[in-house]
């Protein structure tokens, strides 16, 4: 019998105004909180096995680090893109992330092989939808 094979996993940290909002607004779009790594100051917002989102009132995500936090509704700070399996799977998100309290950030980016579209969360970071043609990505 093998060991499993590792799979590296990304935690996104993101400053929020307002903790409680923010999880709602998650939770709207399909993803699911773990109350094991959540609390007063944070929350962990399991995008998937192996991406997750940890949304930290300002004053702990300034325990972090010591330069100024962003304020991602007039500064970009980063991109956060995700995958979609189907073109649908982007406008459904998109269309979820709006219905929320989001706002649609981008026009629809059409390539043929590749289909995205973006929102900004309700502090205003940027999250990206993308769809690939896995023919395409094989070359």
């Amino acid at each position: 019998m093998t060991a499993p094979t590792y799979q590296q996993m990304i935690f996104v940290n993101l400053p929020v105004d307002d903790l409680d909002a923010s999880k709602k607004f998650f939770t709207e779009l399909g993803y699911s909180i773990n109350p094991q790594f959540s609390d007063e100051k944070a929350a962990s917002v399991v995008i998937s096995d192996t991406i997750v989102a940890m949304l930290l009132t300002k004053p702990f995500y300034a325990s972090f680090t010591k330069k100024e936090i962003a304020d991602a509704t007039t500064t970009s700070e980063v991109l956060i893109c995700l995958s979609a399996e189907s073109r649908a799977k982007v406008d459904e998100l998109l269309e979820k992330a709006v219905a929320a309290g989001g706002t649609a950030s981008e026009q629809v980016q059409d390539m043929g092989f590749m289909y995205g579209r973006a929102f900004d969360d309700l502090d205003g970071h940027t999250w990206e939808v993308v769809w690939m043609d896995p023919a395409a990505v094989e070359g």
